[in-house]
């Protein structure tokens, strides 16, 4: 029986999620599994992966093939990095502490760099919002000077005629009482 460290796909349409599982090769893709390693959610950004590192790497040393994306995401994770210090310790060529040492410093960098990637997402995220307020900002400024341009031209459309019509009063004013002299007469 060969086994695979294979992805089984859970979640809704258009929403994948994965179990990392070490399954047999011959059983179907969402089928029976001998073990389930971990999760994989490619959703987020960056994608959410728990991965159990010593369940992974037993299954390594135990001749599990791991799928191209398995193979990806193990190596993401350390567990490829693992297996691979194991065996240097099984032929004798380092210490386990050397091997223990040498993963946690590849953990702690690929932490780093994770953290740094999740920190430029979310300034990037920031200064694309900081932008569009600043823009919906500028868009109101422009639309109240326009409404009090507008209000200002009405009252000044608005006052010429009403001088006019303040004059026309005034001219027939005088005229009219002109005609009701001449009638008095």
């Amino acid at each position: 029986m060969s086994v695979k460290i294979r992805l089984q796909r859970h979640g809704k349409k258009q929403k994948p999620f994965y179990w990392v599982v070490a399954a047999d090769a011959r059983s179907k893709r969402d089928g029976k599994y001998l073990e389930k390693i971990g999760t994989y959610n490619p959703n987020t950004n960056p994608a959410t992966i728990e991965l159990n590192l010593d369940s992974a790497v037993k299954w390594l040393h135990n001749g599990a093939q791991p799928t191209d994306t398995a193979k990806a995401i193990l190596s993401y994770k350390g567990a490829l990095l693992k297996h691979h210090l194991d065996g240097g310790v099984r032929k004798g060529a380092l210490t386990q502490e050397q091997a223990d040492a040498k993963l946690a410093a590849w953990l702690e960098a690929k932490a780093g760099k994770v953290d740094a990637k999740k920190q430029g997402l979310s300034k990037a995220q920031a200064d694309a919002k900081a932008k569009a307020l600043k823009a919906e900002q500028e868009v109101n400024a422009k639309r109240i000077a326009d409404a009090a341009q507008a209000e200002a031209d009405a009252i000044a459309a608005a006052t010429p005629a009403a001088e006019e019509e303040v004059a026309a009063e005034a001219e027939e004013a005088p005229a009219a009482e002109e005609n009701n002299e001449t009638t008095e007469a």
